[in-house]
């Protein structure tokens, strides 16, 4: 917008200058000129009273020498009587001009090699004419001429200049409301939802503003209506967990007792993260500073233990690998439990009983990868397995526990891929970045470099499905 103006501005204002610049041009030409001829009128002027006076030759050139003109000046005399004519002076024009000014008793002009001459009438005291001719060179007539014209293009390209530096302050003017109203919006749409843009410039520009901040605030409003609704809709849940609380603790003693309670404190303790997050609005997906996070190999240990006793009931051979020494992750504990509990619940869900399952962490330089593989039947359609409310195509699947995954690693610049596993079912990839950095692409096969004694690379077959 701004160089659009400027465009505008510098054509408008040249053609403006350019219309007037040239006729005036044309204008100060003929002022040379007749400046140049009207002193050569008053020259011939200068002579006349002495030929109305005498026509001796002698001093007709005294006078003529007093004029200061004897190099450009010459006087014709015609016969009269017993008088021969005389020509004083360099005769330039042509003997037909002088004849008819002398017949017409008109002054003229007419064109000479190298200028013009003037030829004016002057009549005698014997009642002939004589005609006193005056040269213009071409240098007198255009004497002063050039440095005119330069002075006129000068002004022309201050002009020109000028408009150019007003058009550009007045697009700035217009163009920086704009970009901060681009850049607010950036914000806005990055999450920053304090972002607002000053409410000045043009009027238009100025509306834009005032709608947008109205804008920033509904949409601060709503998302916290939402966190309410949601941290409401939690705090329901407090009555029938109490119920099952209550009835869970009157099961007695046994493995699946033991289980439930444990599930009713877990689920206990999930409704209580919901509402705080609901309440205070902070991410929990993002490390706060050095330091934070949490160790990924004793989240595993922690769930797979849980997880274990099920898989025991129910026959199933269960492994878990690389969770020996501290695995740090720029992820919050509880959502790393979040996502192990929905992959390992999505086994049990969607695989018989005795299936096998295994899980394994992968500690990289700049990656930390963790698999949850399973002897299942596979997912025919990873895809759509991956899409919020689609789940995998089985009963009962939302595809939010998927979801919950995806958006763990995303939030340290991972991502999360599903192929077939080396059990013959189903793997499930979750790529961390340590540094926020994007992941990562490799081929089809991949080696992490992992830090243990004796060992400097352990390498592992990337599933044969992935792109």
């Amino acid at each position: 917008m701004r160089w659009a103006l400027v465009k505008v501005c510098l054509a408008v204002t040249t053609m403006v200058v350019v219309a007037f610049a040239v006729p005036l041009g044309l204008v100060i030409r003929e002022m040379a000129r007749d400046r140049a001829f009207s002193n050569a009128e008053r020259e011939a002027a200068a002579v006349a009273p002495a030929l109305s006076i005498t026509t001796d030759r002698d001093q007709l050139e005294r006078v003529v020498a007093s004029a200061g003109s004897d190099a450009g000046m010459a006087v014709h005399i015609p016969a009269s009587g017993d008088a021969a004519a005389v020509d004083l002076g360099r005769r330039r024009a042509a003997a037909d001009d002088i004849a008819t000014v002398r017949r017409l008793g008109r002054a003229s002009t007419s064109e000479v090699p190298g200028g013009s001459t003037l030829l004016q009438p002057v009549a005698l005291s014997s009642g002939e004419i004589a005609v006193v001719e005056v040269y213009v060179p071409d240098a007198e007539v255009t004497n002063g001429l050039a440095t005119a014209w330069a002075v006129l293009a000068g002004v022309g390209l201050a002009l020109i200049v000028g408009s150019v530096a007003v058009a550009d302050r007045l697009g700035v003017r217009m163009v920086r409301p704009a970009q901060r109203l681009v850049e607010g919006a950036h914000e806005l749409g990055e999450g920053k939802l304090g972002a607002r843009v000053p409410e000045d410039g043009p009027t238009e520009l100025r509306l834009a503003a005032v709608a947008f901040n109205s804008m920033a605030d509904q949409v601060v409003q709503l998302l916290a209506n939402e966190r309410e609704l949601a941290a409401d809709l939690s705090h329901r849940l407090r009555t029938p967990l109490t119920v099952l609380r209550l009835n869970a603790a009157s099961l007695g003693d046994g493995p699946a007792a033991e289980q439930t309670r444990a599930a009713v404190a877990q689920l206990e303790r999930e409704v209580d993260t919901i509402i705080r997050t609901a309440r205070d609005a902070k991410p929990q997906t993002v490390a706060a500073g050095p330091g934070a996070g949490c160790d990924a190999a004793e989240v595993v240990r922690e769930r797979m233990a849980f997880w274990s006793a099920l898989a025991e009931d129910e026959g199933r051979k269960v492994r878990v690998a690389g969770v020996d020494r501290p695995v740090r992750i720029p992820v919050a504990r509880a959502d790393l439990a979040a996502a192990l509990d929905a992959l390992l619940g999505n086994v049990f869900r969607h695989t018989p009983e005795g299936t096998a399952f295994a899980v394994d962490v992968h500690n990289g330089e700049d990656a930390v990868i963790v698999l949850v593989s399973d002897a299942g039947a596979g997912i025919s359609d990873p895809e759509a397995a991956m899409a919020r409310g689609r789940g995998s195509g089985s009963a009962g699947s939302t595809g939010l526990g998927l979801d919950i995954v995806r958006r763990l690693a995303e939030s340290t610049g991972g991502d999360v891929r599903i192929g077939s596993s080396v059990l013959g079912g189903t793997e499930v990839r979750i790529w961390i970045q340590l540094d926020g950095r994007a992941p990562v692409r490799r081929g089809h096969r991949g080696a992490v470099r992992r830090r243990r004694p004796g060992r400097l690379v352990s390498t592992f077959n990337r599933p044969r499905s992935l792109p």
